[in-house]
């Protein structure tokens, strides 16, 4: 098998071109059959050159009153946005519901992008298992209803939305991946943390990221900013410059898990 070197692999733009507006449910990448447990996807093809940037978009009940208290300016790191826009960086970015109420246009906005495919991260970012950080737990009679409600919300916003859907935390058991059988999506985790959340500067995020990068690997940021994530949009240049360089093609989780 032959391959490119870094030196001779060229970033290819995508094209931006007008998207449908309307996906059928049942075609849409992460659709899942009602089977148990609820599938996980942790990373793609190892024989592939790529890798897939992926950004959550948490915002906790505790988050919002801080918002609304103006504590916090805003919630939406747009430098970031303005940077994977920039370079051309394809991305699939994981929104709460709680999110998506207080920046519906940012959703529309990054809904009609093509470089970006929105996924969902629950309603509030609570967590599907016990002792998931400081996030609380939703009861397992919830989950669907909380999975659910945050489809129905991005769905309202963004008419060809995926089916992926993020964990907060990374956090879940049988008992999640059962009770979410149902919801009809598939879960996106992680085979590389970004370390992006409550860090002090941009350089260590971009070791954490290029010290354990690999094919198929599934990175994990944050799009909120603010006092949760500071440095993410100083870290991502850095991070996209150097995988280039490797050889590595930046997907979407969608083109990271295709055939092509």
């Amino acid at each position: 098998m032959v391959t490119e070197t870094p030196q001779t692999r060229a970033p290819v733009a995508p094209v931006r071109t007008v998207r449908p507006t309307l996906v059928p449910v049942q075609v849409r990448p992460g659709a899942s059959s009602n089977t148990k447990p609820m599938p996980v996807l942790d990373h793609g093809p190892r024989n592939k050159k790529q890798i897939a940037l992926t950004f959550d978009a948490d915002l906790t009940a505790l988050m919002r009153k801080r918002l609304v208290s103006g504590k916090v300016k805003s919630y939406y790191n747009k430098a970031l946005v303005d940077e994977l826009g920039a370079m051309h960086v394809p991305a699939t970015m994981f929104l709460t519901g709680m999110w998506m109420e207080q920046y519906p246009q940012v959703v529309r906005e990054l809904a009609n992008d093509p470089l970006f495919e929105l996924g969902t991260h629950t309603y509030d970012h609570r967590g599907f298992a016990k002792h998931c950080y400081t996030l609380g737990t939703v009861p397992p009679g919830e989950m669907l209803a909380d999975v659910r409600r945050a489809v129905v919300q991005l769905d309202q916003l963004d008419p060809h939305a995926t089916r992926w859907f993020r964990f907060p935390g990374g956090c879940y058991d049988a008992t999640a991946l059962h009770k979410l059988a149902p919801a009809g999506v598939t879960a996106v985790g992680l085979d590389v943390p970004g370390a992006d959340g409550f860090a002090k500067s941009a350089q260590p995020i971009v070791k954490q990221v290029l010290d354990h990068v690999q094919n198929g690997s599934i990175v994990v940021l944050h799009m909120h900013g603010g006092d949760n994530a500071p440095y993410t949009a100083q870290a991502v240049g850095p991070i996209v410059r150097e995988l280039r360089a490797r050889g590595y093609e930046l997907v979407t989780v969608t083109r990271l898990v295709s055939r092509r």
